[in-house]
């Protein structure tokens, strides 16, 4: 059994995690509403990258955590890893320690400022290159989504927690897939025809899509990264993956590997399935990757 640095207590800490993330809520609706006036647009938005947008809410949530965190636990030998920081100087982030904190402060820039909804922050701590717990707050919904690496829970702010489903056993094209909205490519696209899925929900941002699955709308994701293109980084993936496991599902890559973490580069690469139920999980990697290698959809990856 895993245990926390010492003067550490996880119901304090998860206490704390709480605070901090309504705190940073409140940040994302308020410049989400600011959004929807297409004169403060370019006010809001910091850069001029298309692909990769980052907005005065990424930074001012990226900063507000990490200086809570920093100030709460100033003894404790945790180190921090944020995509904000990486950002700024991706050689200078020192992750040298058994305990990382991985924050994502605005997983779906584009949904935010497309005003979708499906936007989402992100905070995992790893241990040992493993998420251990985290949080997945998607404020448009009301929802906190917390692991405290034993169970995981809903909170809303009005005290109306909401109850997890029981995953069902189904096959492949009895699933709902859920898919990105805004990073799909064709040798994806493909591959869903080839499934050929119940049905297909698209949606932006990894934590919106694996709350999806915990909620019980969708069965199913899969992510797609071509060679020589970009893909997801640690934190796109920390926190979903660690309240997906807790609450019974799984995410691996396509040979049913768990994910490595903390890597030189932090790319999340490759295939990777999150699926509601552990024990098909693997039946379910192995069936597609029977359906790639019979269509030839990724001959890169064999």
């Amino acid at each position: 059994m895993v245990k926390l640095p010492g003067g550490v207590d996880i119901n304090n800490l998860i206490d704390d995690l709480r605070i901090f993330s309504w705190e940073a809520a409140d940040i994302l609706l308020k410049y989400s509403q600011i959004l929807k006036k297409s004169d403060y647009k370019t006010n809001i938005i910091k850069n001029n990258n298309e692909k990769d947008p980052v907005t005065i809410a990424d930074l001012e949530v990226n900063d507000l955590i990490l200086k809570r965190m920093k100030n709460k636990y100033s003894n404790i030998g945790w180190k921090y890893l944020s995509e904000e920081n990486a950002k700024i100087n991706f050689n200078n982030c020192d992750i040298n320690s058994e305990w990382v904190w991985i924050l994502d402060p605005l997983d779906g820039t584009k949904d935010f400022i497309q005003g979708t909804g499906n936007y989402a922050m992100h905070f995992a701590l790893n241990y040992k290159n493993k998420p251990f717990l985290g949080v997945v707050l998607i404020p448009e919904r009301d929802e906190l989504w917390i692991s405290n690496g034993d169970n995981v829970w809903c909170d809303r702010r009005n005290n109306v927690n909401r109850k997890l489903n029981l995953f069902p056993n189904k096959s492949l094209c009895e699933m709902t897939l859920v898919t990105s909205k805004n990073h799909s490519n064709p040798t994806l696209n493909n591959l869903i025809d080839k499934v050929s899925f119940k049905n297909v929900v698209i949606m932006g941002s990894i934590g919106c899509k694996i709350a999806s699955i915990i909620r019980g709308e969708s069965d199913i994701y899969i992510c797609l990264s071509l060679p020589g293109k970009s893909s997801p980084k640690d934190w796109d993936f920390a926190a979903p993956e660690v309240i997906l496991k807790t609450a019974g599902g799984a995410v691996t890559n396509l040979e049913n590997e768990e994910l490595c973490y903390e890597k030189p580069n932090f790319d999340q690469g490759g295939i990777i399935i999150a699926s509601n139920n552990k024990k098909m999980h693997a039946k379910l990697c192995f069936q597609i990757k029977e359906i790639i290698k019979k269509n030839d959809i990724c001959p890169f990856i064999f």
